[in-house]
């Protein structure tokens, strides 16, 4: 029997995140294109984090008669849960088995390995001599031939791609099985679903640095498809899901998308697609959006409004409509080709501040922008950073709230304007993105943050992830979650509701909401506002308490006493 192993190194690319929690529709489609061919071939899918942790489990990659490594980065990003794997690392993993065939495909096999921002690509032709095929077209296409062709590596095209959103139909529901074998699987997992893939924009060429317009004009998926491929995925037990791999959501089947550079939006479309997978699947615990074109909300205002008001109607609460504003300079967003200016990217953010800043029923705001800027590009200067500076204070001052400053550098990748460029302006500007990245964590970041999520705001739902000294880090699961840092060591891989006490530059301090005060570990108990080492041991000396006045009559200060009270609860 044929065994096919897939080793997930992740992805990160500018329309599609694959770094846990999330799962790509790489390996889905993948698995789909292989069983479609074959239901009886066995799949082994594992994760980099996976063999990091457990050697052993290169045992079962070696038994394989093929192996599919999946990684790439193309946009750098900060990650909790894993990183995606590095090429030097894929050598030491892949070299020692011989007997098997070893493929490579995403963003690697396409563009070269991203090592992080700032950095050049690693090119993959220093990494072919590990892999016996580098699949440069559609992963699930080229699989699907390479298995007709019996394992003919010669005979089949690695750069085949498919020829119409459709082809990918079977595939991605036959693969959603897949899911269950992903470690975080059910609990912890969101799918990445793709609606479309291409940009508008493609017919001026796009942003400088971004790898999207080389996919051409949008080519949308069926609704129908889409909305069949999540109720497979909700059949497996997946109740996380993010439509996160397109360019733009409220694009979606926009008109003349192959002929307009910012085409005008489809909200009844949009209404179809979003009704019917709450209709299919009700019980969706995270069900949110990622990318969004500034420019387009701008210039379609009324429909902009609608499409955001649907997707506040179906989603969950703590949302982010990730804005690709990159630059506010107009000097650099000229050279680069960007999508928006000032003027524009204001009205997109006043728009999803109108409708989205009301807060859901886990704590946080329905739906906000997130800002994405991007450094090291073409007509950067010392100005660029003072251009950014004035807007964002612009934004506190507008009392307009951002769910999520993400400060990068440029990796100029293959084939794109930025790739002759390099790295010349990241070296040259190399201490004014240090000082600003200071200056916006202390000066924009922490206040907005205080704005969003104030003390005592109580949060639901917070997945315990891991520790770090004598911290819990926790984290709800959605786009772009906010970092929480909970005193202590609590148990890990469970959700619980929190309370907020204090605030960090990009993450906030809680508390256990409400905090069982017999059974409560010491570090967590006295961080407890009024509490300290002292009290915290007289509490933990005095326990078990049956009654709240018992805990209020261990206490020296009857005030303090009261303000302990909101955050406990007694359990015998």
């Amino acid at each position: 029997m044929t065994k096919i192993s897939i080793l997930d190194g992740y992805i990160d690319e500018p329309t599609c995140l694959g770094v846990p929690p999330y799962i790509s529709p790489y390996p889905r489609y993948i698995a789909g294109a292989i069983w479609n061919y074959d239901k009886n071939i066995r799949i082994y899918y594992t994760t980099i984090d996976e063999i990091r942790s457990n050697k052993k489990q290169l045992q079962t990659l070696n038994q394989s008669d093929i192996i599919i490594t999946i990684a790439g980065m193309t946009v750098p990003g900060k990650y909790l849960a894993g990183y995606p794997a590095h090429p030097n690392e894929l050598t030491k993993i892949l070299k020692p088995l011989k007997n098997t065939k070893k493929i490579l495909c995403g963003p690697a096999a396409r563009h070269g390995f991203g090592i992080q921002g700032g950095k050049k690509t690693q090119d993959t032709k220093k990494t072919l001599k590990d892999y016996d095929y580098i699949i440069t077209g559609d992963p699930e296409i080229v699989i699907t031939n390479l298995l007709k062709n019996k394992k003919n590596f010669s005979k089949t095209d690695p750069a085949s791609k498919r020829k119409k959103a459709t082809d990918i139909k079977k595939h991605a529901t036959t693969g959603a099985n897949i899911v269950t074998q992903h470690p975080y699987y059910p609990d912890y997992l969101i799918t990445e679903i793709e609606t479309y893939r291409g940009c508008p924009r493609s017919i001026t060429g796009g942003c400088s640095f971004c790898s999207e317009p080389s996919k051409g004009p949008p080519d949308f998926r069926p609704t129908k498809d889409i909305i069949e491929e999540i109720q497979q995925l909700y059949k497996n037990g997946i109740r996380n899901i993010r439509l996160g791999n397109q360019p733009c959501i409220f694009s979606y089947m926009s008109k003349n998308a192959d002929k307009k550079e910012y085409p005008e939006p489809n909200p009844e479309a949009i209404e179809k697609l979003f009704k019917n997978i709450k209709k299919i699947a009700p019980k969706l615990k995270t069900f949110h959006i990622d990318n969004a074109n500034p420019k387009i909300l701008a210039l379609y205002p009324k429909k902009s409004e609608k499409i955001a008001k649907t997707i506040i109607k179906y989603h969950t609460p703590g949302d982010v409509a990730a804005l690709g504003v990159e630059s506010t300079d107009p000097e650099v967003i000229k050279q680069n080709n960007l999508k928006a200016d000032t003027k524009e990217i204001t009205k997109a953010i006043q728009i999803l501040n109108k409708v989205g800043s009301k807060k859901g029923y886990n704590g946080m705001p329905e739906l906000l922008p997130g800002l994405n800027f991007v450094y090291g590009l073409k007509g950067e200067t010392k100005k660029t950073y003072q251009h950014n500076y004035d807007f964002l204070k612009q934004l506190l001052e507008k009392k307009l709230l951002v769910r999520r400053i993400n400060i990068r550098q440029v990796i100029p990748i293959p084939n794109t304007k930025m790739h002759q460029t390099g790295l010349k302006i990241i070296t040259k500007n190399k201490k004014y993105f240090k000082q600003f990245k200071r200056k916006i964590k202390t000066e924009i970041e922490q206040p907005m943050l205080k704005k969003l999520i104030p003390k005592n705001t109580i949060l639901t739902d917070v997945y315990l992830e891991i520790h770090k000294g004598k911290t819990t880090f926790a984290r709800q699961l959605g786009s772009y979650p906010i970092l929480i840092g909970i005193p202590g060591k609590q148990k890990l891989n469970r959700y619980i509701n929190v309370k907020v006490i204090e605030h960090g530059y990009r993450s906030i301090t809680a508390l256990p909401y409400p905090i069982d005060i017999n059974h409560e570990n010491k570090d967590t108990i006295q961080a407890i506002p009024g509490i300290g080492k002292k009290r915290a041991n007289r509490i933990i000396l005095n326990r078990p308490f049956k009654t709240k006045k018992q805990l209020i009559e261990c206490l020296d200060e009857k005030e303090i006493a009261k303000k302990i009270i909101e955050y406990v609860t007694i359990k015998n």
